[in-house]
């Protein structure tokens, strides 16, 4: 088996655990390639430099199986290191929450026996893929977790003409708009009272931020919807942000959305299911008396 390993440069809190986890894979025959600025990272970190078989440079690289340690935002910058490679990745957590990264550092070393034993399951992710005349969304058009549309740091609100399959929807009015895939639904879109989806259903959620208009209520559509966005504003711009990516796009531009022609595969335990993560993250049926 070979292991890619992506990880994030803020891990001071974590350097026994970090240590444990290397050392054990040391004890499995499996080859390990990990990114270089994580792999250098590591180097002055730990006590000694972490065993690789490959040091990887860019997106160029191949495995059975990408490793993300981290939160979740590196999960998600996992997932676009990884692209349409369609290799699975397993999340350990370093981060906060964590519901890409499920699994803890401290139970990192168990995990292995798992992975090597082929004891997981994969579940699919969809991506929304946004198209826009602006050439830098050429890069990576994709979101993981969602795509917020967002006005610029001013009291002006923006207005956002929003059509699905070329029928008008409505026309929302106020800070912005998030179109959510399941994956997000439990981020950005549950902060503006967005809908918790279960992460493999075939949907998305349409939430407003702060809209002019009690009426405005997030809504789900289906993943297959083709939805376009016409953004216009007292501002001369706005702001388009794909999983936390910004960039800045002109008042009165387009985008249109759609699923990506590829999924992102998620490594699970087997007896792991999302409302486990209800459960442990937003504290769901927890008697708190």
């Amino acid at each position: 088996m070979r292991l890619a390993i992506y990880g994030n440069k803020y891990q001071e809190g974590h350097i026994e655990g970090l240590s444990r986890f290397f050392n054990a894979i040391a004890a499995y025959d499996v080859q390990v390639a990990m990114e270089y600025t994580f792999y250098n990272y590591l180097c002055r970190v730990l006590p000694s430099p972490p065993h690789v078989d490959e040091i990887i440079k860019g997106d160029n690289f191949s495995a059975d199986l990408a490793i993300s340690i981290g939160g979740d935002g590196t999960f998600l910058r996992t997932a676009q290191w990884v692209g349409e490679k369609n290799i699975p990745i397993l999340g350990i957590n370093t981060g906060h929450l964590g519901y890409l990264a499920d699994v803890q550092i401290s139970e990192s070393e168990t995990i292995l026996d798992d992975i090597t034993a082929g004891n997981y399951k994969i579940e699919e992710r969809s991506l929304i893929e946004v198209i826009s005349s602006n050439t830098e969304l050429d890069n990576w058009p994709f979101a993981l977790n969602e795509v917020a549309i967002l006005k610029q740091d001013t009291a002006s609100m923006i207005s956002i003409k929003t059509e699905i399959n070329d029928v008008v929807l409505n026309t929302y009015i106020g800070d912005g708009l998030i179109i959510s895939t399941p994956t997000g639904s439990t981020g950005y879109n549950l902060s503006v009272g967005g809908p918790i989806i279960e992460p493999t259903a075939p949907n998305w959620a349409i939430s407003p931020i702060a809209a002019h208009s009690l009426t405005m209520r997030p809504l789900v559509v289906s993943n297959e919807s083709v939805i376009k966005a016409t953004t216009t504003s007292r501002a001369t711009n706005y702001r388009l942000s794909l999983d936390g990516r910004s960039i800045t796009l002109p008042e009165g531009s387009s985008i249109t959305l759609r699923k990506a022609p590829f999924v992102i595969k998620v490594v699970q335990r087997l007896d792991h299911h999302f409302t486990d993560t209800l459960r442990n993250k937003l504290l769901w049926g927890i008697d708190k008396r």
